[in-house]
């Protein structure tokens, strides 16, 4: 992946408009600017970009170390306490600290998924409490998944003008708060809305997330990174069951309410102080023409009454166009986010990695409900140890699959012959999906009949459970290289093409987590598990599209979107 030298030429020195906000308005259709402000931006552009040279090249090509922000100048809420400093670039980071920031991101990004995960097993207790059916209290859960689709578009909306340090320690705040309300909750409708607030609030990190590891890592290093992060998203069912078990056999259900308040508790307090702002700074086109348009507004104290009026009238009229641009900030610009589905990279990658998604928690609705019955009848605390292979797999998928998914990159890129003036190797995201992505495409909906027919048919617990890992290693290496791939599609705008990914990946899990019990009642776990094992077959055409199409397709989409 080249960079357009002249963007960083315009982004280092406008001191009017950034190149990148200016893309995202013009794309976005946003308010027209003042012309003054605009050709006031153009004539300089036109000399900045003959005398000054581009301010971030690849970090491979860097020959200085990372520039400190002073204490005082760090961004973010509460910036001026962290302990880790706060650079311009933050590519210009040492590995060690790229990989401790990855950590920091990934443990935050195991909360939401944990907070999902770790009431399965205890959902039998939660309905006899409440006097509920095991439908209604399914809800609790659906409606949670539901809102981690929705409320991803406003974190990464919100992440792209404040930053992402802000956006995870108040979404942190909300979901700790909401965690305790929950915890309390006195009715079922009570619990479902609680636990569905707390969810929206968990859900930043997996858009937000990735879009810190994209301000990190280059293209050539980004797969094996996001195989780290997305550890912690995917381990979190791996420890919450079993968590949740222990936790409710001893104490009930609320306590594992209760641990994930302190569990959000401690993470907030980790970023607090262990995480600095990556998002490289930018001076907004906003706040350059509001700045502007209100110095050339202020009144003169030797006009007369009819300046002054005049004055009042554009001051009124220029208040009001402020809210109404504040207004579309906060609702509007967040579901724009959506419009990414119309270019077919986009909507071809986010299907397949939501057939995906939607089949994980299909699985663990399924080995909840079938494993605490005959001919299995196990405890609490054996059914959550159950999520262990399959978490087994992601971490293995993870380990390895990264790295592989980046060696692939390399390999087409020298095939191709692809390089730049310098000499450096040309990435497409495309590449990525070759035969580490057909071999989880293959494994994991195998895995899925295998896991249907066996338990459908009493076999002995082991065999699933061996089923259950292929469909973590299978699926593993679906999520990394899709949500890789996604942060590449759009650059400029990671955590939004993530946001995109969460979205609609999200709502397949809640619709699965909310019908898989009616459905195994109906037509038993072989014929559920067949039906989606197919469906995961068929869906992989998304795979071979991309690899004959992907460079046409995201040329045209990167055409549209400048």
């Amino acid at each position: 992946m080249t960079i357009d030298p002249s963007l960083d030429k315009r982004e280092t020195v406008s001191p009017v408009l950034s190149k990148e906000e200016t893309d995202l308005d013009n794309e976005f259709h946003s308010l027209s600017r003042e012309s003054s402000v605009a050709s006031a931006e153009e004539d300089e552009n036109k000399t900045v970009d003959e005398a000054v040279p581009p301010r971030h090249p690849p970090a491979d090509e860097r020959d200085d170390g990372p520039v400190v922000v002073p204490r005082l100048k760090r961004r973010g809420l509460l910036g001026q306490f962290t302990l880790l400093a706060e650079v311009e670039d933050a590519r210009t980071y040492p590995r060690k600290t790229k990989w401790f920031i990855t950590f920091i991101v990934a443990l935050a990004g195991a909360i939401a998924p944990m907070g999902s995960s770790i009431v399965f097993p205890s959902l039998s207790q939660v309905a006899e409490d409440m006097d509920s059916s095991s439908t209604i209290t399914n809800l609790s859960i659906s409606l949670y998944m539901l809102s981690m689709s929705i409320f991803p578009l406003w974190w990464s909306s919100f992440s792209e003008r404040l930053g992402r340090r802000t956006i995870y320690i108040t979404s942190f705040c909300l979901f700790v708060f909401f965690n305790c309300l929950s915890a309390r909750s006195t009715s079922i409708a009570m619990l479902i809305v609680m636990r569905m607030l707390s969810g929206g609030a968990a859900a930043s990190v997996q858009a937000v997330g990735a879009g810190t590891i994209a301000d990190m890592w280059e293209p050539r290093e980004r797969g094996r990174a996001m195989g780290i992060f997305y550890l912690g998203p995917l381990c979190g069912p791996l420890f919450a069951p079993i968590v949740g078990g222990v936790l409710a056999q001893r104490w009930r259900w609320r306590s594992t309410l209760w641990f994930l308040a302190v569990f959000g508790g401690l993470a907030l307090i980790f970023i607090v102080f262990a995480l600095p702002e990556t998002l490289i700074k930018h001076k907004t086109a906003d706040t350059a023409a509001v700045n502007s348009s209100a110095s050339d507004d202020e009144p003169d104290a030797s006009d007369g009454g009819r300046r002054l009026s005049r004055v009042s009238s554009r001051q009124v009229v220029q208040f009001t166009a402020r809210w109404l641009k504040l207004l579309k900030i906060i609702f509007i610009d967040p579901l724009k986010i959506v419009l990414y589905l119309r270019f077919l990279p986009v909507l071809l990658t986010v299907y397949y990695a939501s057939i995906t998604f939607g089949s994980l928690y299909v699985l663990n609705v399924s080995i909840e409900d079938s494993f605490g019955k005959e001919p299995y009848n196990f405890s609490t605390i054996i059914i959550g140890l159950l999520y262990i292979p399959n978490s087994v797999g992601y971490i293995v998928a993870s380990v390895f699959g990264g790295r592989w998914m980046d060696k692939i990159m390399e390999r087409e890129a020298r095939k191709a012959n692809r390089y730049d003036e310098s000499g450096k190797l040309i990435y497409r995201p495309e590449d990525r999906m070759r035969e580490n992505t057909w071999f989880g495409a293959m494994i994991y909906p195998a895995a899925l009949i295998w896991y249907g027919w066996t338990v459908q048919n009493g076999v002995f617990w082991l065999v699933p459970m061996i089923a259950n890992f292929f469909f973590g290693v299978g699926s593993m290496l679906i999520f990394s290289t899709v949500t890789t791939m996604l942060t590449e599609f759009m650059p400029k705008k990671s955590s939004s093409g993530v946001a995109v990914n969460n979205f609609l990946r999200n709502i397949f899990s809640c619709v699965g987590s909310f019908v898989t019990a009616p459905i195994i009642q109906a037509i038993g776990n072989g014929w559920l598990f067949t039906i989606l094992g197919l469906v995961a077959f068929l869906s992989s055409s998304a795979i071979l599209a991309l690899k004959l199409y992907g460079s046409r397709w995201r040329e045209k989409m990167d055409a549209r979107m400048t």
